[in-house]
C-alpha cells in the first residue's frame, strides 16, 4: 500500500507539473529590482537650529532639485523625496531613521547634519541595510572607528579641515594656537586634527576651552583665548556657534587689534554672509565647494538661487552631488538593493560641477580637492555673494589622510 501511494504521488506530481508547468516558470520570475516600486530618499537634516542656514530647507531642494535632473523616475518607477528635522539630538535622528526605513521604506537618507546626529543615524542604516550619505556631519569617526558598510562622508571630514587651514596658516607665521571648542564629538575631532597639523608643522597648542553646544554668550570664553597670547584662535565648532564667537569678538576689538588671528576651521559661505563682510574680512576658511569657482559652478548655483533666494553652502552642493551619484548608480544597476548600489557608487568617480575625478574609498570616503579661502574685505567684492579669494587647491590625497592610517575594520580586510 505504500509503495503504491507514493507511486500515486508521482504521477499526481507529474500530472500537475505538466499542466502548470507554465504557472510555475512564470511564478518563479525575479521580483521587480526597484524594492516597492519606489526609490524613496529621505533628507534627514537640521530644519530649525544652528546648523539650518547651511543645511536646513536648502538640503532638502538641493536634493529635489537632483530628483527633477534626473527625471523624477529610475527604471520606470518613481522617485519619492521626504524630508523631516532631527532637532541635533542623536535620539531622534536614530527614532526618525528607523520609522523611515521600517515603515515608509526608505531607500537612502542623506545630509545628516551634526556628527552626534550623523553617528547615531549610520548606526541604524547600517543595522537595517540601507544607504545613509553623510554631507553635514564633521567627525572623522564616520570613516574610522564608526565606519559601516553602508554609509559614506561626502563633503569634510576634520581632518581635510585641518590639513587645509592649520598647515597653511602656520607656515604663514600663525605659529601658536588656543582653541574654542564646540563641547560634542564634531569640536574635539576638529581640535585634536588641527593640534596633530599645527605641531607636526612646528606650531605650538597653548591651550582650549569648551563651550556648550547653541551657547549664545561667548564672552568668558573669548577672554581666555585673548589672554593665552597665541597667534591663532582657532573656531572649532560651526554654524550660529562660529557665528556668534566671530560676532563677540569684533565687539570686542579681537578681529582688529592685530594681535590675533582668527582661523574658521569649519565656516559655510551662508555664514559670512550672516556676519558680513566688515566683520568676516580676513579669515581663512577651508571649503569642499564655492559657488564662484568656474562657469559649472556658477550655472548650478544660480538655479540653486532662484529656488533658495540664497548662494548655496558646501553642503547642499553636496547633497544634490550625492544623490545624483547615487541614483546613477541605481539606474546603472537595475536596483536599489543597498550592497549593489553601494559598490557602484565606490567603483564609480565623481565627475560633476561639484568636483572633477572624486573617488570614494573602501571605508566610504570621498576624496576630492579641497579649498583654501579668504574672505574678501568690502572693498574686494564685486558683487552679492562674491565673498571669497581663492588662495590654494588642495588635492584629496593631500587634504585627507590614507586609507592605510585609517582605522575602519571592514575597509581592511
Amino acid at each position: 500500500m505504500k509503495t503504491n501511494f507514493v507511486h500515486g504521488a508521482l504521477k499526481i506530481t507529474a500530472i500537475c507539473a505538466t499542466i502548470f508547468g507554465p504557472l510555475t516558470v512564470a511564478q518563479s520570475q525575479p521580483v521587480p529590482k526597484i524594492s516597492d516600486d519606489v526609490v524613496r530618499i529621505g533628507v534627514l537634516t537640521d530644519l530649525s537650529g544652528t546648523f539650518s542656514d547651511f543645511a536646513g530647507k536648502g538640503a532638502v531642494e538641493a536634493v529635489k532639485m537632483a530628483v527633477e535632473d534626473f527625471g523624477g523616475k529610475v527604471d520606470g518607477k518613481p522617485i519619492e523625496v521626504i524630508a523631516a528635522d532631527h532637532l541635533n539630538k542623536a535620539d531622534v535622528a536614530a527614532s526618525t531613521a528607523r520609522e523611515w526605513i521600517d515603515q515608509r521604506k526608505v531607500d537612502m537618507i542623506v545630509d545628516i547634519s551634526g556628527s552626534a546626529t550623523a553617528l547615531a543615524t549610520i548606526k541604524i542604516a547600517a543595522e537595517k541595510k540601507r544607504i545613509a550619505i553623510v554631507t553635514g556631519g564633521g567627525t572623522t569617526r564616520v570613516t574610522n572607528e564608526d565606519c559601516t558598510p553602508y554609509s559614506l562622508h561626502y563633503n569634510h571630514d576634520t581632518a581635510a579641515l585641518a590639513n587645509v587651514a592649520g598647515k597653511y596658516i602656520v607656515k604663514q607665521g600663525g605659529t601658536s594656537w588656543y582653541f574654542l571648542t564646540a563641547d560634542y564629538s564634531f569640536g574635539y575631532s576638529l581640535q585634536a586634527d588641527t593640534s596633530a597639523v599645527v605641531e607636526a608643522n612646528g606650531g605650538k597648542v597653548l591651550g582650549n576651552v569648551k563651550h556648550p553646544f547653541n551657547t549664545s554668550d561667548f564672552s568668558s570664553y573669548l577672554l581666555q583665548a585673548q589672554s593665552s597670547g597665541a597667534k591663532v584662535i582657532g573656531l572649532a565648532n560651526a554654524g550660529s556657534d562660529t557665528i556668534n564667537s566671530i560676532k563677540t569678538a569684533a565687539e570686542f576689538g579681537m578681529l582688529t587689534s592685530g594681535k590675533q588671528k582668527f582661523a574658521g576651521l569649519l565656516v559655510f559661505i551662508n555664514d559670512v554672509h550672516a556676519l558680513g563682510l566688515k566683520t568676516a574680512q580676513g579669515l581663512y576658511i577651508t571649503e569642499g565647494f564655492y559657488w564662484d569657482l568656474n562657469d559649472e559652478t556658477r550655472k548650478w548655483s544660480e538655479r540653486f538661487y532662484k529656488r533658495v533666494g540664497k548662494m548655496p553652502s558646501a553642503i547642499q552642493a553636496a547633497d544634490y552631488s550625492s544623490t545624483m551619484h547615487y541614483l546613477n548608480a541605481v539606474k546603472a544597476t537595475g536596483t536599489d538593493n543597498a550592497d549593489t548600489v553601494m559598490k557602484k557608487m565606490k567603483e564609480t568617480p565623481v565627475n560633476d560641477f561639484y568636483t572633477k575625478n572624486g573617488k570614494i574609498r573602501a571605508d566610504g570616503l570621498l576624496v576630492h580637492d579641497m579649498y583654501l579661502m579668504q574672505v574678501k574685505s568690502p572693498a574686494q567684492s564685486k558683487r552679492p555673494w562674491d565673498y571669497y579669494n581663492l588662495l590654494a587647491t588642495v588635492p584629496g590625497t593631500e587634504a585627507y589622510p590614507s586609507l592605510a592610517s585609517g582605522s575602519c575594520a571592514f575597509a581592511k580586510k
